[in-house]
């Protein structure tokens, strides 16, 4: 079998629907599976599969175990060469997954194969990730991949070749069984977010290699809003802190903790002097400097 399509499913029902009519409509003669993990959904979702979808693997987790714990167990039972992991919010365009499939069969040292990920009006979503670093933390992405590119290949530049990077977005990305056998899993410490940053950067440093290929497009409609969600935000550091503390030394990783503490600072006086520069009445920087207060209490409150 080729390919193993493993969706990780957390009360998405309508989504994982659209998700896995895309894979019915784009696969092609690809051999495959598909195997969801659903963490305790209370929305119906389990009856939805088993209605609709009876040749779909389901495997029903109690309580949500968090994404990289759910993509592990996918990953045990898998029977494919590759895993193409998917999020229910993605949605496959016809030929991704032959092209994604095509350039890892032909690179047998690409562990990790993405594409190009789409906005629901067809614009381009970041697809590609860096590696976090005290240059990154110091200064705005954006302007790194503007002085950059080379090193920070971005969605703001036309790449009509496959080309190296250092990460890929998690919403879909094709690895190779083999990788995972002699590297690892993806490590359960983190609950949501940098799951792919950490597996990628373990694949790495065991000499495989990560590709995007940009002509392999991926519709991923809700990739943009989870940014927006406090909580969200919160465990997003909170996995970034893993990163930089389980692949850097000690002084590295306290270093980066006062550059994200100045950064946010920074942040918290900026809107609060613009709260009091409109008497209050801007809402969007009455949310901001909320969301920013929240987020820097926390890390006072959190243990090291």
């Amino acid at each position: 079998m080729e390919i193993s399509f493993v969706i990780v499913n957390w009360n998405t029902k309508d989504l994982l629907r659209g998700c896995l009519d895309s894979i019915a409509k784009t696969v092609g003669s690809l051999s495959h599976e598909i195997i969801v993990v659903d963490n305790a959904s209370s929305d119906g979702s389990a009856d939805m599969l088993a209605r609709e979808y009876p040749s779909v693997r389901v495997i029903a987790n109690s309580k949500n175990s968090g994404f990289g714990a759910a993509n592990n167990q996918g990953f045990a039972v898998m029977k494919g060469k590759y895993a193409l992991l998917i999020n229910t919010d993605a949605v496959l365009t016809e030929g991704a997954v032959e092209k994604l499939w095509r350039f890892a069969e032909a690179h047998p040292r690409a562990a990790i194969v993405c594409g190009q990920l789409l906005n629901a009006d067809g614009s381009k979503q970041n697809s590609v990730a860096a590696f976090p670093t005290l240059l990154s933390l110091c200064l705005n992405t954006s302007l790194l991949e503007y002085l950059f590119p080379g090193r920070y290949p971005s969605k703001r530049y036309e790449h009509r070749e496959p080309l190296e990077i250092e990460s890929a977005i998690g919403a879909c990305i094709m690895v190779r069984g083999q990788a995972l056998t002699e590297v690892s899993y993806f490590d359960e410490r983190y609950f949501f977010f940098f799951e792919e940053t950490d597996l990628a950067f373990a694949m790495k440093q065991a000499g495989w290699s990560v590709y995007q290929v940009p002509d392999a497009y991926i519709y991923h409609f809700q990739g943009q809003s989870i940014g927006h969600n406090t909580q969200s935000r919160i465990e997003f550091y909170r996995s970034r802190y893993q990163f930089l503390r389980k692949w850097h030394g000690t002084a590295y990783y306290h270093t980066a903790v006062v550059v994200i503490l100045l950064r946010l600072l920074a942040d918290v006086l900026l809107n609060a002097a613009g709260v009091v520069l409109t008497l209050g009445l801007a809402a969007g920087i009455r949310r901001k400097l909320a969301v920013y207060t929240r987020i820097l209490r926390w890390h006072f409150e959190r243990k090291q």
